[in-house]
Formats: structure tokens, sequence, C-alpha cells
């Protein structure tokens, strides 16, 4: 039986992967798990293939993240997508895979598209990111503060963020507890 849900799967995958290939140019897709599929695509691609994925049945946006790549001057948007609880046939197999989109952005004055029309509930994971690498999301109802009570010159993920710098500029002005005379 776990032989045949496992090929099941592989089907499903490659029947997957064959649609997007079909549909999308510039795609580069690899299946290193069974239960995971990474999918690169280009900036300019990325919501209509996170529209298509959303309409294949992986509806739930489980979180948005970013990498800072310093060295080459880009960052990386990483979406991950599921599906869960649907009722058809293929229910089984699709809720185990977690597919990962990827598309890479320059990191000098970064900007990419919102995706709360395709995923409502990409609002704060985009506000997140706004605050803490400097991204701006076009569309995006309200970039403001989600966690930061300071805006800071550079946004305290990236890695050319001074954080020895930061903590010796905030920290050491504050002046030492005093130990009380006769108790230790």
């Amino acid at each position: 039986m776990a032989t045949a849900v496992s090929n099941q799967g592989k089907t499903m995958n490659a029947s997957l992967k064959k649609k997007l290939d079909s549909v999308f140019d510039k795609i580069h897709i690899a299946v290193p798990e069974e239960t995971r599929m990474v999918v690169t695509v280009q900036k300019d691609a990325a919501l209509s293939v996170l529209s298509f994925l959303k309409n294949q049945g992986f509806t739930h946006l489980g979180l948005i993240s970013c990498v800072d790549w310093i060295h080459q001057q880009m960052f990386e948007l990483v979406y991950i997508l599921s599906a869960y609880m649907q009722d058809d046939e293929k229910t089984i197999d699709r809720e185990k895979l977690h597919i990962i989109l990827k598309a890479k952005i320059p990191r000098e004055k970064p900007r990419f598209h919102s995706v709360i029309p395709i995923f409502e509930n990409a609002e704060p994971y985009e506000r997140e990111i706004h605050e803490l690498f400097g991204i701006y999301f076009e569309g995006h109802p309200r970039l403001e503060p989600l966690f930061l009570e300071r805006q800071y010159k550079i946004p305290p993920f990236r890695k050319d963020f001074d954080t020895r710098k930061y903590v010796r500029k905030t920290f050491d002005t504050i002046p030492p507890v005093e130990k009380k005379a006769g108790k230790r």
C-alpha cells in the first residue's frame, strides 16, 4: 500500500512538473524529495506561477521568507505553498506536497508585487519582510511597521546591518547597575 501511495505521489509530482513546464518559460523545477518541489522563477513570472499553483489546489500560503544574497546583490523571496482539507480524489497526494517557489530581485531599491490579491494571508508576511529587509511590495494596502519601534538606516535583517555597532551604540550608553553595599 505504501508503494502505491508513493507511486501516486511521484505521478502527481511529474504531472504538475509537466504542466508548469508547458505553461511557463524560464522556470526551473526540482523535486529533491517526494514531498517537496522547488520552483524557481523570474521575478516577472512569480505572480502568474503562484496563481497557477493556487488553481491547481495549492491554496494554502504557509510562509513567505527572504534570503539576503549580499555577494550577488540579490534578495530571494521564498513562498511555501501546500494543499489541505480538500474534497477531491487527489487530496491525499496533494496534501503531502509542499511547493517552495523562489524568485530573486535586485538588492538595490528592491521592489516586488504584493501577492495579497492571490493569498490574503500574505499581508503580515509582506509587512515583516518590508520592515526587516526593506523590500517594497507594490500594491500592499499598508506597509507600516509590524514589529520594530524605530526605523533603521539599514533594515536589521540585511547582512550589512552591523549588529555589534548597533548594540554598542544602544546599550553602552545605559549606566550599569551598581552593586548595593553589603549584598551579593
